[in-house]
């Protein structure tokens, strides 16, 4: 039989401490798989997600809607509404002020030719005059409010600077402002996207 030098049986036992059992190298691959597996799962990229809160819901501004002014001249009529007359309130009425609903005010005016009262009862003639055209067109009268101011705010002289009588400047002044103010315009508050229906507007 043949006997190692003591040399060699050294090494060969050096080198049998070193490797580990099968089993053992088993178990360690399978940790360092599980490793890395749960390593690339930490790294996976999330879904960006959106700052604005799911509650918060965006509102659409609606178009402004600006009055609407008109004068209403009675200068060759006295009390009645002339064919140019009807057309500018015609014209008033497929404006978008108009069409909304808003508040119409009128506004009569007189010249200075009578009593401070006859022609404060002249300028709501006129008034009326435009508020009963509106109406046949289809406005509510409880959207129309009267005042009659007389001779109180001419926008013409009355008389020349000779004290002599300006019938142009009195035909400027027998007229009705028309003012059509929209109405307010009411936006509901914002509704959670997860709201009930019952909730909703």
């Amino acid at each position: 039989m043949t006997k190692l030098a003591p040399t060699a049986l050294l090494l060969c036992a050096s080198l049998a401490a070193c490797q580990p059992p099968a089993g053992q190298e088993a178990a360690n691959n399978a940790i360092a798989d599980n490793g890395v597996a749960d390593n690339g799962a930490d790294n996976m990229v999330e879904p960006q997600r959106s700052i604005l809160r799911p509650e918060v819901v965006p509102t659409v501004e609606e178009p402004k809607i600006e009055p609407e002014e008109l004068l209403i001249g009675f200068g060759a009529l006295s009390l009645q509404l002339d064919d140019g007359a009807k057309a500018a309130l015609d014209a008033l009425m497929t404006t978008p002020a108009m069409q909304a609903g808003g508040t119409v005010a009128l506004r009569g005016h007189s010249d200075s030719l009578g009593t401070d009262g006859d022609n404060r009862v002249a300028s709501r003639r006129r008034a009326e005059r435009v508020r009963d055209y509106l109406v046949e067109k289809g406005v509510a009268a409880e959207r129309i409010r009267l005042v009659a101011l007389g001779e109180t705010r001419p926008i013409a002289p009355n008389a020349k600077e000779d004290g002599s009588d300006d019938p142009e400047g009195r035909a400027k002044n027998r007229r009705v402002e028309v003012r059509v103010t929209p109405p307010p315009v009411v936006i509901p508050p914002p509704v959670p996207v997860d709201a009930p229906d019952a909730e909703k507007p």
